[in-house]
């Protein structure tokens, strides 16, 4: 009898969550891919666990502060390329509306989902959470790193979350960064608990070539998560990833399955490269094969807002989200060296939001390298909520003019600043935007006349 009711609530949730969908498309007001999963959820409070125990060959999770959009994109391209039918919360909304709404998309008028593979994207902070109702195949952990701190707190406060919730699984198979510390540590413990070490899988880079000169200064953890002691580094590629041991304790990193020197380059960035390892790590843990991997990965096209280009007014506009310190300075190192060969130096457009998706504190922007943009001579546009706290930051990278940067333009209004950065870039030259997350639908809506959320 309960399950009979359990299936009536559930058929009567995916009816108001498809009308509310259609009725948020019709009216413009985005592409539906929250609010139906919020009405869902009160009308079956158990939605996301009964659509999910549907999908015939388990749930991917992908969880982490940075890569998580472009990394799920990339394995539905593998997955799909191989024939199976995929579940996905392709516009990245990733908390448990989000996920409910991209499940009911795919499910029947009645509830019934007829999908090989659920590929979801799964904030960090409510992963804890989302664990009891979604038993998943594999677990991806991409990497820890400090975001958004009025909502999430430090790094270690989620690293102890994760590690209550995911130790009790019995049939999942982890894949975590063997570059970053925190989940190196993780995975090893999981190993001693779970007593099979086929269920705990690495990825990271093999390319010491591509260690930066130094630790950054906003690196977010170098001590070793078993005693505290400081690690001892062969290199880092960015933030606190890289190739460590504890001089103390005896703790290293463990060995990634895979050589990132054997695979191509995913768009741009060595935070793509990371990306890529991780999706052919897991793509490999459910049997498929390198060939169709390296396809996948080389015919790859950017999600929205991550390395994404566009061509506006006859211009090429490239989209690189910028919402915490290691993905800024990630961004930021990325345009420099695409742009260090080129007649002119780089237009960047700043967009700095402080919204409830962005996180409040945007402290943060002073441990951004900005220093080696504003070095370059780039040409600066700034807006967002907080565009005069933005142009303050790169006021203080230029030493040598105290009232900031001679290139630098701030313009409160949207529209008119990438319209302002558009007339002042160059011909023949790339746009970048470096948006925060909700600044970076709101231009991507101005650009393309459509809203995602």
């Amino acid at each position: 009898m309960a399950g009979a009711i359990d299936n009536l609530r559930l058929a009567a949730a995916v009816m108001a969550a498809r009308a509310i969908a259609l009725a948020v498309r019709l009216l413009r007001r985005g592409a539906g891919s929250v609010l139906p999963g919020s009405i869902a959820r009160k009308i079956q409070p158990n939605a996301l666990a009964l659509l999910a125990a549907q999908v015939k060959q388990g749930a991917i999770l992908v969880a982490g502060t940075n890569g998580k959009t472009t990394t799920a994109l990339l394995l539905r391209s593998i997955l799909e390329n191989q024939g199976y039918r995929v579940t996905h919360n392709a516009t990245g909304a990733n908390l448990e509306n989000g996920l409910t709404a991209a499940l009911l998309a795919d499910a029947n008028w009645l509830g019934r989902l007829d999908r090989d593979f659920a590929i979801l994207e799964v904030d960090e902070n409510v992963l804890p959470k989302v664990l009891p109702q979604i038993r998943p195949r594999i677990l991806l952990a991409m990497n820890l790193f400090r975001d958004q701190l009025d909502r999430y707190g430090e790094v270690d406060t989620i690293a102890r979350r994760w590690e209550r919730a995911i130790a009790p699984l019995s049939h999942t198979i982890a894949v975590l960064s063997a570059d970053d510390p925190t989940l190196c540590h993780f995975g090893q413990q999981l190993e001693a608990q779970w007593e099979d070490l086929a269920r705990v899988r690495y990825f990271g880079l093999s390319e010491p070539e591509r260690f930066l000169p130094e630790i950054p200064h906003a690196v977010d953890s170098i001590y070793c998560p078993n005693c505290g002691h400081s690690l001892t580094y062969e290199g880092v590629y960015l933030s606190h990833l890289g190739d460590y041991h504890c001089p103390s304790c005896g703790f290293a990193r463990s060995r990634p399955l895979l050589n990132s020197r054997d695979w191509p380059q995913l768009l741009v960035g060595i935070y793509n490269q990371y990306n890529a390892m991780a999706a052919a790590t897991t793509a490999q843990a459910l049997g498929i094969g390198e060939a169709p991997i390296q396809a996948a990965i080389r015919n790859f096209q950017a999600a929205f807002g991550r390395a994404e280009s566009l061509t506006v007014q006859g211009k090429s506009v490239q989209i690189l989200l910028s919402k915490n310190p290691v993905g800024t300075n990630e961004t930021l190192r990325t345009v420099v060296e695409l742009t260090s060969d080129r007649p002119f130096p780089p237009t960047v457009l700043l967009v700095l939001n402080d919204r409830t998706p962005d996180g409040t504190d945007v402290s943060w922007i002073w441990d951004a390298d900005t220093e080696g943009l504003v070095a370059t001579g780039a040409t600066l546009v700034v807006s967002g909520d907080r565009a005069y706290d933005m142009a303050l930051r790169l006021a203080y990278s230029d030493p040598d003019r105290p009232a900031g940067p001679a290139t630098l333009s701030v313009e409160t209004n949207l529209k008119a600043a990438i319209q302002n950065a558009l007339d002042r870039l160059p011909d023949g030259e790339t746009l970048y935007v470096l948006p925060t997350y909700s600044a970076m639908l709101e231009v991507r809506e101005i650009l393309t006349g459509r809203g995602i959320l």
